[in-house]
């Protein structure tokens, strides 16, 4: 047991409080996510201090059930994992706290982990013949990315929201339509109502910010502002249940189509940049949990002559499997941390890369 990479990893960097352990041969030995969705439904989104809180009233009694359920105790962990960045810095201090206090007490390595980093190299835990380098569409709440995975710690960001990150786009969406949190889920839960897509497209025709021009970059204010427009139209206090229905159903093709072009703007510039003989796509983030984008990025690979590969739905959304699976990366090439490695509420994979006209700024 001694020969094989045990690492405990810690999630708390949003509505999620979440602890695993992985081992260096891909095994998820334990795996628990306590979701804090009751608790943020009711104010439409996540509440940072209602979040913190919930991490502090739950996680010890979490990983102590990670621990069980692996069947291993803390003298046999290699070292610990806990996000320490970016995201709520209140939730994100109470995870990096535990790691730190359980790394302390039994003489263990601690890893900080960047929670986008985690995203990142998922796949290599799932599928361990997934090789450095490959492309990567990173599509959560809070980013939208394509970067190049080169290694732990070796990024090339290529691509970025100049607005609205494609998961916020989602919520704020369904929102304005009148569907409840998270919004991601129950927009595709509706749309897959509509039984002639084309139609709902004709019906709602919505922008597609940023198709057809070069670059990887996004955008997504005027998408969400198309969506108000469209339901203000619609007869005040008579949203019928076929309205939301064709409006969610063209909104998530629109997204699917975005991210089809943007990607394959990226998918041409890898292959000028590396000489793989079948590279890979990899989809990765809350956002990859959509059946529809899955589809529509797995047809633009296949004209490609390109691998795609997204998570199991499980692990798309935040884990700490993957925190612990980052843990591993970093470990094996000895990327360890101090005790007094700080929280980053901001923390790019590619500190290098240059600022993008207009990124940040809400339309």
């Amino acid at each position: 047991m001694n020969d094989t990479i045990h690492i405990l990893g810690i999630e708390t960097s949003c509505d999620e409080t979440a602890a695993a352990i992985v081992n260096d041969k891909g095994d998820i030995l334990s795996n628990l996510v306590l979701s804090q969705l009751d608790e943020h439904r009711a104010f439409g989104g996540v509440v940072p201090e209602i979040a913190a809180r919930a991490h502090i009233d739950h996680l010890h009694t979490l990983i102590k059930a990670a621990m069980d359920d692996s069947g291993l105790d803390f003298a046999a962990l290699s070292g610990v994992a806990a996000t320490s960045g970016p995201g709520l810095i209140g939730g994100v201090m109470v995870g990096m706290v535990a790691g730190k206090a359980i790394a302390a007490a039994h003489d263990l390595p601690f890893l900080g982990i960047n929670h986008l980093e985690g995203h990142a190299l998922t796949p290599r835990l799932t599928d361990p013949e997934i090789a450095f380098p490959y492309l990567l569409l990173l599509i959560s709440g809070g980013h939208t990315q394509i970067l190049v995975v080169e290694g732990p710690g070796r990024y090339k960001r290529w691509g970025t929201t100049l607005d609205d990150a494609a998961g916020e786009c989602f919520d704020k969406s369904a929102k304005i339509m009148g569907l409840p949190y998270p919004g991601g889920p129950n927009i595709q839960a509706i749309a897959s109502e509509c039984s002639d897509p084309k139609a709902a497209n004709k019906r709602f025709a919505l922008p597609k910010p940023l198709k057809g021009r070069d670059g990887c970059d996004f955008s997504f204010s005027g998408l969400k502002t198309a969506i108000r427009n469209h339901v203000e139209k619609l007869p005040a206090g008579d949203l019928k249940r076929e309205d939301i229905r064709d409006l969610a159903c063209a909104f998530q093709n629109t997204m699917a189509e975005v991210l089809k072009d943007r990607c394959n703007n990226a998918i041409t510039q890898f292959k000028s940049h590396y000489s793989q003989e079948r590279p890979v796509l990899v989809v990765s983030g809350g956002v990859a949990a959509n059946t529809a984008i899955r589809a529509t990025l797995e047809t633009l690979c296949e004209g490609h002559d390109m691998r795609f590969y997204a998570p199991p739905l499980g692990l798309c959304q935040d884990n700490a499997a993957m925190i612990a699976w980052a843990g591993v990366e970093r470990f094996r090439l000895g990327l360890v941390d101090g005790l007094d490695f700080q929280a980053r509420p901001r923390w790019p994979l590619d500190p290098g890369a240059p600022p993008r006209h207009g990124a940040g700024v809400k339309a």
